[in-house]
């Protein structure tokens, strides 16, 4: 499956007709598109690493990327949990300590979030076509603010927001929650999860996608070990990578 992604760079030098035919044939046709938000469009899960790490260093242990893996796309307690749990620190540490420090570290580093690379192509693509468009995140409000704070006009462009904090996400990915509940607030009422396409990053980003029913491509950081890209339909090195006509949407 993986393999995928090594033909996709190149179909992005083609007019997109007959080298495409073929492979849209095995996708299902997409109408809408939801995205996930932290480490796809924002570069902000380098922040949590540094964080991370400065806050094991104090205990001598260190932060690896089995552990980032297991925390990525988690609501903010979860991953907490997951984080003293896992690294051995929940004597010394509870993981609501935890949250309060990360957070006075991270405040500062949020507000300069930058986009990741083809992340603002396709998002004005997609909209510019028509094509509805919806974040889920694991985010709370007030990080939301803060992540997106230098680019709320091209987050304005999503139809909705669906944060970790909304009452309609009882648990955090890897359950569907976060996009069930997107999936319901399109316009003309709920869309079907097996014509909905998730972009996400993080492995339990995408076992929250594939539990909805819904399509995902994967676009991962290149540390993530690769037995994680297993359950995602398609793997891409970047968003710059993802041809539109695959899935049954306007070209580029």
């Amino acid at each position: 499956m993986n393999t995928l992604s090594l033909f996709v760079p190149n179909q992005i030098c083609f007019s997109h007709h007959s080298a495409m035919a073929n492979p849209s044939a095995l996708r299902k046709q997409i109408s809408h598109v939801v995205f996930d938000m932290d480490g796809l469009l924002l570069d902000t899960e380098k922040f949590y690493t540094e964080v991370q790490i400065k806050i094991l260093a104090r205990y001598n242990k260190t932060f690896d990327w089995s552990l980032k893996a297991k925390m990525m796309g988690r609501k903010a307690i979860e991953a907490a949990r997951v984080f003293v749990e896992e690294s051995g620190i929940s004597d010394s540490l509870s993981a609501e300590q935890f949250l309060v420090e990360r957070e006075d570290l991270l405040k500062e580093l949020f507000p300069t979030s930058e986009l990741m690379p083809g992340a603002e192509r396709l998002l004005r693509h997609l909209h510019a076509k028509g094509v509805p468009i919806a974040l889920a995140t694991g985010s709370h409000k007030r990080h939301f603010e803060l992540k997106t704070q230098r680019h709320r006009e091209l987050f304005a462009l999503m139809h909705h927001v669906v944060l970790g904090d909304d009452p309609e996400v009882k648990q955090g990915k890897p359950s569907p929650d976060v996009f069930l509940a997107a999936a319901k607030r399109f316009e003309g009422g709920p869309a079907d999860p097996s014509n909905i396409l998730v972009f996400e990053d993080a492995p339990s980003g995408v076992l929250a996608a594939k539990n909805a029913g819904m399509s995902v491509v994967m676009v991962p950081d290149p540390r993530l070990d690769k037995s994680f890209h297993d359950k995602a339909d398609l793997v891409l090195n970047s968003l710059l990578d993802f041809n539109p006509s695959e899935w049954g949407l306007p070209p580029f």
